[in-house]
């Protein structure tokens, strides 16, 4: 089962950003843009980790750890552009995990993430990042796409879509799941972006895209991509 997080961030942008990332490595990523909006998620859902910008349209984010704090001990990560000593030590003692300043690598994130999932003893299994499967090779950490020996090009969209398949090769993800983990919440009912986008996929690496190797379809379910022990 995928570990939920919840990103309050109102940078469209990055929020948009950061939360593709955490979708292809495999976490279940509700999103936020204020505090009232952070607070009725978590009214309804329980979250694992929390990802908290400070500076918000309603507030600051500094609240929602004071509130959090009072009845949860869910992980906190304090991301923000300020950088001074002293609030981001009473941040730390006021019950944050960790605090990352912005700008920052979404690899040093993530690393981040798995350290304070790691102290607070969830146990995280070690993520799928390289797939091969007969003419098609990928590798998620360079990015590389490789079939029938070239390498191809992908639009980020396309390989946020490869890459949440990659992350469960051999088991079918569903029509809703990938459009809330590349696309967001507010599309799982926009399934055309899946046929448009899985077609894309399949005429630039499946070798007859009309008879699909790897990329297989589940009538009525969704995709998944066959099990590289099926060669």
């Amino acid at each position: 089962m995928s570990l939920r997080v919840l990103l309050v961030e109102d940078d469209r942008e990055l929020r948009a950003t950061l939360r593709a990332a955490l979708a292809v490595e495999g976490y279940d990523v509700l999103a936020a843009a204020s505090l009232a909006d952070a607070r009725a998620q978590l009214a309804v859902q329980g979250v694992d980790l929390l990802i908290l910008d400070l500076g918000l349209p309603d507030g600051d984010g500094a609240q929602l750890l004071t509130e959090l704090r009072k009845r949860s001990r869910v992980p906190v990560i304090i991301i923000s552009a300020r950088h001074d000593e002293r609030p981001k030590i009473g941040l730390l003692d006021a019950g944050a995990d960790d605090y990352l300043v912005k700008p920052f690598g979404i690899g040093e994130l993530l690393a981040r993430m798995r350290v304070t999932l790691r102290h607070r003893g969830t146990t995280l299994l070690a993520a799928t990042t390289h797939y091969r499967h007969g003419r098609v090779a990928i590798d998620l950490e360079t990015r590389q796409v490789v079939a029938g020996g070239a390498d191809v090009r992908l639009t980020p969209t396309e390989f946020a879509l490869l890459a949440r398949l990659v992350r469960s090769a051999g088991r079918v993800v569903t029509h809703r799941q990938l459009l809330a983990d590349v696309w967001g919440a507010e599309h799982v009912d926009n399934t055309q972006y899946l046929r448009l986008y899985m077609s894309q996929l399949r005429a630039k690496l499946e070798l007859t895209p009309a008879d699909p190797q790897f990329l297989l379809t589940e009538p009525g379910v969704g995709y998944r991509l066959a099990d590289p022990q099926e060669e």
